[in-house]
């Protein structure tokens, strides 16, 4: 994550990611990416050879930002030159360098923008590292080219000048003489080129607030779209709902009608925004009540690119639904797999559940209808390759030899996430508890439009049955006697991985938990030992693996804790459902409304400060959205034969709560 003084704007799959004077150094990580490549690694404004220092930086719009900065003080003299960069991004990317004669004499100063383009695929840059390969350069008076080849993969980074100047390989200068109180104005367009199409910026001077083409909705439409929060007693709670409205807004990508064509959510800033399945997937969910337009950009861009062969080396099956999409460098080259890379075993089963809901609530019949033949070979995966060994359970064991291939292919995919109690690692094939639980509501959802969609009552039946059937068995197979609580998972041996995690919430969420095993699910989520007072850790504090600060295994993931407040409704435990929201809700005060990714799981104690972090990502998809989550939850909100049901769980600490404007099947309702 970037640190609190650096600055990054994104427009899509674009991120401009600076320090706080508009500087990118090339020695850090930072720089103006676009497509997952880097196209500037150094971009720096000089007045006389001297640095500035900045008097403020900020962002104006997510896409825009104001710098304004002077050199240092000559002494205890007021500089009279100050400089203002407006930066935009959208596509491309422009600046404005403005200087601005604070003085009544004239002033003549040498300004220097110094520029390089290392070309680095995200993946290197992330890792601090550079791009390898071959440069050239081509110059004019007015604009450089920089040019870039690596195995026979090539890109460009075009600046263009509205002045005359000295330019050359990796700077541009201009002698300036003010007069008092004058205002010059320089005007940079920095165009990156791929696949030898240019892609120059659609925002230029003065573009704050403007609306770039090719976004379905501007931002100002996106919010107008949006329902209202009634949340008079806390006007925080306010300032969140409209925080995560932004960040989502922020992160959908912007279609570019040659991979992207609908507006889905990305990943998050600064290293993950391209396209995700599970991540995009629970976003959409999350978010269905509030913007369903994300859940139908996000079915529709992963059904494209839904597998349809084999593919060892990316992890793919036939229908099945990619994890994750790079059009970098390495992509390209084939020196990662991620072309898209599949390497999710849930993604598709998601994909399916969200396909029902977003029907629900939109009552877009037509394009359910549409994406019927994408369902059935999501169905067939399901049934077919997803079950390693044909014993009714999923299975996942990566095939791929590529050092970025994930060996967990759940949701905490980190190396380490798939521990027994004693802190022993399980061995693949691994049959994850909440990927059971997903396969049980997909099925479920997807028979409900198998009959009141395609209209096939005879495969609706036999989902069902399955269902049943692999609900019966769950209950019995994952369920430790012992331990009292379900395990996390079954490795290769089928043996019961039995360490305590959150993962077991997600099955409240699916509908597999027996109703007499729900209550002991509960209370084992909400001990000391899981629910840290801000949201339920990922693993049990009394399990051998916990670390408060462990990625996967002592955390506190927003999306995680929204998901099983919202399986602890689901079985009608309305006060820990509420109780968890509310926590989670209050968290996002200590964040400045804006929750990151994940934050660390020690106990809440009289402070009432959650701990950072370290590199957690912010904005981030499903945290940002996990607040709307929580807030259906606490209303009690859902689509019933068609018509909008708000059952709250409870008032709380909120007061009066209520959503005005939300959109159900065409229409609008108030909430309550």
């Amino acid at each position: 994550m970037a640190a609190d003084t650096d600055l990054i704007i994104l427009d899509g799959c674009t991120f401009f990611y600076s320090s706080e004077n508009g500087d990118v150094e090339p020695k850090d990580a930072e720089g103006l990416f676009f497509r997952d490549v880097r196209h500037l690694s150094q971009w720096e404004v000089r007045l006389d050879g001297r640095e500035l220092e900045s008097l403020t930086s900020r962002r104006v719009d997510y896409y825009s930002a104001r710098i304004v900065g002077t050199p240092p003080k000559n002494g205890a003299s007021a500089a009279p030159v100050s400089v203002r960069r407006d930066r935009f991004v959208s596509e491309g990317a422009h600046e404005d360098v403005i200087l601005e004669n604070l003085s009544e004499q004239p002033q003549d100063v040498k300004l220097d923008v110094v520029y390089r383009s290392d070309f680095a695929d995200v993946m290197e840059a992330q890792e601090d590292g550079n791009g390898a390969g071959r440069d050239w350069h081509d110059v004019s008076a007015r604009s450089v080219t920089l040019w870039h080849e690596r195995d026979g993969y090539q890109r460009g980074t075009v600046l263009t000048f509205n002045r005359k100047g000295c330019v050359s390989k990796d700077r541009a200068t201009f002698q300036v003489r003010l007069a008092p109180r004058e205002v010059w104005r320089l005007c940079i367009d920095i165009t990156p080129i791929v696949d030898g199409k240019r892609n120059p910026p659609m925002l230029r001077c003065g573009g704050f607030h403007d609306h770039a083409s090719k976004m379905p909705m501007s931002l100002d439409e996106w919010l107008d779209d949006a329902p209202e929060l009634v949340a008079e007693d806390h006007p925080s709670l306010g300032r969140t709902f409209r925080q995560s409205l932004l960040d989502l807004a922020a992160l959908r990508m912007r279609p570019d009608n040659v991979t992207i064509n609908a507006a889905m959510p990305g990943g998050g800033l600064p290293w993950f925004m391209t396209v995700f399945g599970r991540d995009s997937l629970i976003t959409a969910y999350e978010a269905v009540h509030v913007q369903d337009d994300l859940a139908q950009a996000a079915l529709e861009t992963l059904a494209e690119m839904q597998a349809t062969e084999w593919d060892n080396w990316r992890d793919a099956e036939p229908g099945k639904i990619l994890h994750e999409l790079r059009r970098g460098t390495l992509a390209a080259t084939g020196r990662i797999p991620h072309s898209p890379y599949y390497g999710s075993h849930d993604s598709t089963l998601l994909w399916l559940i969200v396909l029902d809901e977003y029907e629900r609530w939109s009552g877009d019949t037509a394009f359910v209808r549409r994406m019927e033949p994408h369902a059935r070979a999501a169905l067939r995966w399901l049934e077919g390759p997803a079950d390693l060994d044909a014993d009714g359970y999923l299975e996942f064991r990566k095939r791929s030899d590529s050092d970025k291939a994930l060996d967990n292919q759940g949701w905490k995919d980190s190396s380490n996430s798939t521990l027994f109690a004693d802190g022993r690692k399980a061995e693949p094939p691994i049959a994850l508890c909440e990927h059971q639980g997903y396969a049980y509501d997909a099925r479920m959802r997807t028979a409900r439009l198998l009959r009141e969609v395609w209209e096939d009552e005879d495969e609706a039946q036999r989902l069902e049955h399955d269902a049943a059937e692999l609900k019966r068995r769950f209950n019995k197979d994952f369920w430790s006697t012992s331990r009292r609580h379900y395990v996390l998972a079954l490795d290769a041996e089928k043996q019961q991985v039995d360490s305590l995690t959150s993962n077991i919430g997600h099955l409240l969420w699916s509908g597999i938990v027996d109703d007499a095993r729900a209550a002991a699910t509960v209370r084992r989520l909400m001990g000391d030992d899981m629910f840290s007072g801000w949201g339920i850790r990922t693993m049990s504090a009394k399990e051998v693996g916990y670390n408060p600060l462990e990625y996967h295994n002592g955390t506190v993931w927003p999306h995680d804790t929204a998901l099983i407040a919202e399986g602890m409704r689901r079985y009608g435990f309305y006060d820990e459902a509420a109780k968890i929201c509310e926590a989670l809700l209050e968290a996002t005060r200590a964040f400045s409304n804006q929750l990151p990714e994940v934050f660390a799981g020690f106990p809440r104690d009289e402070t009432d400060v959650p701990v950072e972090y370290p590199d957690a990502l912010k904005p981030q998809s499903w945290a940002a959205a996990a607040p709307l989550l929580a807030l259906r939850t606490l209303l009690g909100l859902d689509v019933v034969d068609g018509k909008l049901r708000a059952r709250p769980v409870r008032r709380g600490t909120w007061g009066k709560l209520g959503m005005k404007k939300v959109k159900v099947r065409g229409g609008r309702k108030n909430v309550p």
